[in-house]
């Protein structure tokens, strides 16, 4: 059982920031941003929930179905990339330095949301008593200056440039012999040793890209630091919508410039073709659990534009029964088309073949279920994770490989999707390689 309470706020900006700095004395956050992006399908500006009341770790859809069952209230979390193991007879044995499991949810004591001015607080009964003086004290809260000594990181490739073009060539190959027509190949960059203070750097990450499904979440050890702009899957009652992102062109800080960049990519033949690859995989996922006749392709190939990059958006959308179980339709849609390839198994067994780092959280997603079992949840990419205890930290980006793809134009568009995780990292030495 839940209480809420609901003020307004004066300043939304400064109060987002006093709500993230007071909520680090718990060992579980989970912080949602839209960063004031408007949305025909957004709910909030912006959630927080922290404290963990009961949890679940786990490696099975069937396990998750049961606690949000169990629970019937708010819970938080991430599923990763490698549940894909539970759905298909597919494996994930490469290296793994971060040691996420591969899902994580919690229900929170406490959860504060915003929206049109105001903070509404729902705190499990049992701390309702704790409203007033956790609001006084989170006014109060006062923001430290940023960290004038940032300890140096010495991140690596997994895979070298020269390595990764024989890679996409081989990936070439298995497309010209049909055994699939596209896939998602990601690389990782990484540190061993690292100290860094995760807030801090989810602040600078986050005022590089300022993007549209932000995730600041930890889970004691383990954090994941999300730029995301992308939507993997909504559900409001009986319609559901997915948002794929395929195709990207950098932004230019001279205003024509830019203007002629975002042209060319919604006119672009490969990246429409890969985006549109997508889109009909989608269609194919959604329709497992879809009324008849109800998937719609509301937007195809919209130019969306972020501060770092401009991107071909797609909007799907299905209607399902409202008996059907939340956790099916995530079942039949998951991993999302648009970091896997199609057709999607193929895709996923030639993935695992030659990238060389386990994937874990990246490329999967963060988000949360409401009682009535509506959801939300991002696909984790631009995201920094880090393992504190073990001071490793990574970041993966990856492009889409299609007939007609060249792989050194493939490796430079992963180093422009790279370059907002090494300024958040290294923001007084950036590098490209």
């Amino acid at each position: 059982m839940r209480r809420h309470r609901k003020y307004p706020l004066e300043n939304c900006r400064e109060s987002k920031r006093k709500l993230l700095q007071w909520a680090q004395q718990f060992p579980e956050i989970c912080w949602l941003d839209s960063n004031e992006h408007i949305s025909s399908y957004g709910s909030y500006e912006a959630i927080l929930a922290v404290g963990e009341f009961s949890h679940i770790r786990g490696s099975t859809f069937e396990k998750l179905q049961n606690y949000r069952q169990k629970t019937e209230d708010w819970i938080f979390g991430y599923l990763s990339y490698d549940l894909k193991n539970d759905l298909e007879k597919l494996n994930s044995n490469n290296f793994d330095g971060l040691h996420f499991p591969e899902l994580h949810f919690f229900q929170p004591k406490k959860i504060f949301f915003l929206k049109n001015g105001n903070i509404e607080l729902k705190y499990l009964s049992q701390f309702e008593n704790e409203m007033d003086s956790d609001l006084d004290e989170i006014f109060r809260t006062e923001i430290p200056s940023p960290e004038s000594t940032i300890l140096p990181l010495n991140i690596h490739q997994r895979i070298s440039k020269s390595d990764y073009i024989q890679k996409a060539d081989k990936m070439l190959q298995h497309i010209h012999l049909g055994n699939i027509y596209e896939a998602n190949f990601c690389q990782e960059f990484y540190a061993e040793n690292a100290e860094i203070n995760p807030l801090e750097t989810f602040h600078r990450l986050n005022k590089i890209s300022a993007p549209p499904f932000a995730a600041f979440l930890k889970l004691n050890d383990l954090f994941a630091l999300c730029a995301s702009p992308e939507r993997y899957l909504k559900r409001n009652g009986g319609q559901i919508i997915s948002q794929p992102i395929k195709g990207t062109a950098k932004r230019s800080a001279n205003l024509k410039e830019d203007d002629r960049l975002a042209e060319i990519l919604k006119s672009d033949p490969k990246e429409i073709s890969e985006n549109v690859m997508i889109v009909d995989l989608v269609r194919n996922d959604l329709s497992r659990t879809a009324k008849k006749g109800s998937i719609q392709v509301v937007e195809l190939c919209a130019v969306h534009t972020y501060k770092q990059v401009h991107q071909l958006v797609s909007s799907i959308s299905s209607e399902v029964e409202k008996d059907t179980p939340s956790v099916e339709i995530l079942k039949t849609t998951f991993p999302m088309g648009s970091m896997t390839g199609a057709p999607k198994i193929s895709a996923m067994e030639i993935i695992e073949d030659l990238e060389e780092s386990k994937r874990g959280l990246y490329s999967g997603a963060i988000g949360y279920f409401t009682p009535e079992a509506d959801f939300d949840f991002n696909v984790v990419i631009r995201s920094i994770l880090y393992n504190s205890a073990h001071k490793y930290v990574s970041f993966s980006v990856g492009s889409a490989i299609t007939a007609k793809s060249i792989p050194e134009k493939e490796y430079e568009e992963c180093l422009v999707k790279a370059r907002a995780m090494r300024l958040a990292l290294e923001p007084f030495s950036p590098k490209d390689e």
